[in-house]
C-alpha cells in the first residue's frame, strides 16, 4: 500500500489522506500498467471556483489511463499578471495524477475539461472559469513549444509550489531540485491558504 502523504509545514491546516482512502486508491490502480506520476495545477476566478475545482478533479478521475492519488488544500491567489483589483480572486490547488497516458494525450484531456468548463482564451492573462496545466510528468524534462515540461513557470509561482509542497514536501521540480527549496525563494504574497474549503479525492 502506498503510504499517504504526510502534512507539511506550509499549512498547518492539511490533513493526511486516511488509510482506507490510500487503500481504495491504490486498489483502482490495478487497472494501470507502468504508470507514470503527472502534477497538475488547477485554477479558476470566475463562477463557483470550488465546485469547479471539484468538477475538474472528477473529471481527471473518470479518464481512462488516469488515477487521482492526492489533492492539495485550496490557496486563494492574486491573479497574475495583472493590475490588483481588475479581476476577481483565484482558487487554486494541484493534483497528483498517475497516469498511462503519454503527455500530449494528457494535454489534450485538460484543455478537454477546461473547455467543458466553458474556458475561452481571449486574451493572456484573463480571467477564466477553469485552467488546468501540467506542472510536470515523470521526470521529463522537454522544451517542446506544445507541451514544455515541466512547466516553465512553476518554479517562480507559490500558488503551485505551496499547494504542492503541501502534499508531497519531498516533491523535486525536473531540472529546478526540490520544491520545498524553490518555494523559499518566492514570495507568498497574495498567496493565502484557505483552511476553510476541502477538496475531496473522487470516491
Amino acid at each position: 500500500m502506498t503510504a499517504p502523504f504526510t502534512k507539511g509545514p506550509s499549512d498547518p491546516t492539511v490533513q493526511p489522506v486516511p488509510a482506507s482512502v490510500v487503500e481504495k486508491v491504490d486498489a483502482a490502480d490495478t487497472t494501470l500498467h507502468n504508470p507514470k506520476r503527472a502534477v497538475i495545477s488547477i485554477g479558476a476566478n470566475l463562477g463557483n471556483r470550488l465546485e469547479t475545482l471539484q468538477g475538474a478533479i472528477d473529471a481527471l478521475e473518470d479518464t481512462p489511463g488516469v488515477r487521482v492519488k492526492a489533492v492539495s488544500p485550496v490557496y486563494e491567489t492574486e491573479p497574475w499578471g495583472v493590475e490588483p483589483g481588475t479581476q476577481p480572486s483565484y482558487f487554486n490547488a494541484v493534483v497528483v495524477l498517475k497516469t498511462t497516458l503519454p503527455p500530449s494525450s494528457l494535454l489534450e484531456r485538460a484543455h478537454a475539461v477546461e473547455e467543458a468548463f466553458h474556458r475561452v482564451r481571449d486574451e493572456r492573462w484573463g480571467p477564466r472559469t477553469l485552467d488546468v496545466d501540467i506542472v510536470s510528468y515523470a521526470d521529463v524534462v522537454s522544451d517542446d513549444p506544445h507541451l514544455t515540461l515541466p512547466h516553465p513557470r512553476a518554479h517562480e509561482r507559490a500558488f503551485v509550489l505551496a499547494p504542492w509542497h503541501d502534499v508531497d514536501p519531498e516533491a523535486q521540480l525536473p531540472g529546478r531540485g526540490p520544491v520545498a527549496a524553490l518555494l523559499d525563494t518566492v514570495t507568498r504574497d497574495g498567496v493565502a491558504p484557505r483552511g476553510d474549503l476541502e477538496l475531496r479525492l473522487p470516491e
